[in-house]
């Protein structure tokens, strides 16, 4: 998958580009939908499938204030799109000065002249442009005169649910990770380097990887089973993933947590991970944080918890 930082750096016209625009934050089941259109197309014309998106989020932007936190790091949403089958990315560097683009200008010169697209897909709350006064009705006009058809993705749902990035926070800071990860299509993965922490899992007998985050989002506190993945050097992909029981919170029964921390303790594993760039999957829990009255307890509580998940993984 080829990506290029804005339409500045396009030094080639796409093959009857397939196109769909938008921020796509953790390329989500109704993004998927909207994917699976886009991919199938292209291969049917023979020509490319792109997405238009923009970074750093708009939000980030013009919302500083709010916060926002992303489900995914930047390369963590590439390697997720050409997982997906996408040909090309087109990542418009976004600021104050591009935030003042009029809806008109914004097909015209970044959309049709740039990309060039034949067809293009959006889903159904796309808008666009200065104040996002671009609507679909206005891109549906425009479109056909510029010589490409305009087709709107319908909402998704999940059991009833509406698919969509807010959601998916929300469901993280209550824990319910396998909610989170059905919206999402696959389990929430954490994304950072293994650190040396206090060493403290090692003296109870169950040391632990402590994860610096580059993702911006934990699930809240709470103990989980998943996988850690180490990616290999220079590249998102990953080596054999290894079970883990993983703890995140403010260690309660220490009484020392100020800051959420994650640490992962893998089941059945000797060696060494300081230093490593780490994917850690969050694909259910197992219960709430808890302060235990002594470190014995604590001890013979991971050891419930490490059995529990041998259990749920082996499902």
């Amino acid at each position: 998958m080829e990506i290029f930082r804005g339409v500045s750096e396009l030094r080639r016209r796409f093959r009857s580009p397939v196109l769909t625009i938008g921020n796509f934050d953790g390329v989500h089941r109704g993004h998927q939908a909207i994917l699976e259109q886009v991919i199938g197309r292209a291969h049917s014309l023979g020509g490319e499938s792109v997405l238009y998106t923009f970074e750093p989020h708009p939000r980030r932007v013009l919302q500083p204030e709010r916060g926002l936190r992303l489900l995914e790091t930047f390369d963590q949403k590439m390697e997720t799109l050409e997982e997906l089958g996408l040909d090309a990315v087109v990542a418009e560097p976004f600021d104050r000065d591009f935030a003042r683009t009029s809806p008109e200008y914004f097909i015209q010169n970044y959309i049709h002249e740039s990309v060039g697209p034949v067809e293009v897909y959006v889903g159904y709350d796309f808008h666009f442009g200065r104040d996002r006064e671009g609507s679909m009705r206005l891109l549906t006009e425009r479109g056909p005169h510029l010589g490409f058809s305009v087709t709107v993705i319908p909402e998704v749902s999940v059991e009833g649910r509406d698919v969509n990035s807010t959601r998916i926070r929300e469901l993280l800071a209550t824990g319910e990770v396998e909610e989170a990860s059905a919206l999402l299509g696959r389990p929430f993965r954490a994304r950072g380097t293994v650190t040396q922490g206090q060493q403290r899992g090692r003296t109870i007998g169950f040391p632990t990887a402590n994860l610096a985050p580059e993702t911006e989002i934990l699930p809240g506190p709470g103990v989980y089973f998943g996988h850690l993945a180490r990616l290999k050097s220079g590249s998102g992909q990953t080596r054999e993933a290894l079970p883990v029981v993983t703890n995140v919170g403010y260690r309660p029964t220490f009484r020392d947590g100020r800051d959420l921390v994650a640490e992962a303790h893998v089941i059945d594993f000797t060696g060494d991970l300081y230093g490593a760039e780490i994917d850690l999957s969050f694909e259910g829990r197992l219960r709430g944080e808890q302060r235990f009255d002594s470190v014995e307890a604590l001890q013979a509580q991971i050891a419930r918890d490490v059995e529990a998940a041998r259990v749920r993984l082996s499902d």
